[in-house]
């Protein structure tokens, strides 16, 4: 992941969980972070943080995430539902800064 490839990510909801989600995906491990990154992959693609470095995105990461969740244990609906929450938050926070940066809108 080079840092400098896409709108900065400092100080933005969910940075924590991106930024694993980033370093995981382009490890080729299966988390849930990774998972949360390929479900943002157009926001992020559109803000110039590219994920096709040769692994394949899910077909269906909203599943894999659920069904991630499911085998962890817990209550998977909530926790399923509060990382949806953040991720939109931070697809919404990612977006206006790259607005801000390149002076659109």
């Amino acid at each position: 992941m080079n840092p400098s490839s896409g709108t900065n990510l400092e100080n933005l909801p969910g940075e924590d969980l991106i930024r694993k989600g980033l370093d995981d995906f382009h490890s080729g491990k299966d988390t849930i972070e990774a998972c949360l990154v390929q479900i943002c992959a157009p926001k992020l693609a559109r803000c110039g943080w590219e994920l096709s470095h040769g692994t394949d995105l899910l077909p269906e990461p909203e599943l894999h995430l659920y069904s991630m969740l499911q085998a962890s244990g817990g209550d998977a609906y909530s926790r399923y539902n509060a990382l949806l929450r953040t991720l939109s938050s931070f697809g919404r926070a990612i977006e206006s800064r790259k607005r801000r940066e390149t002076g659109a809108g």
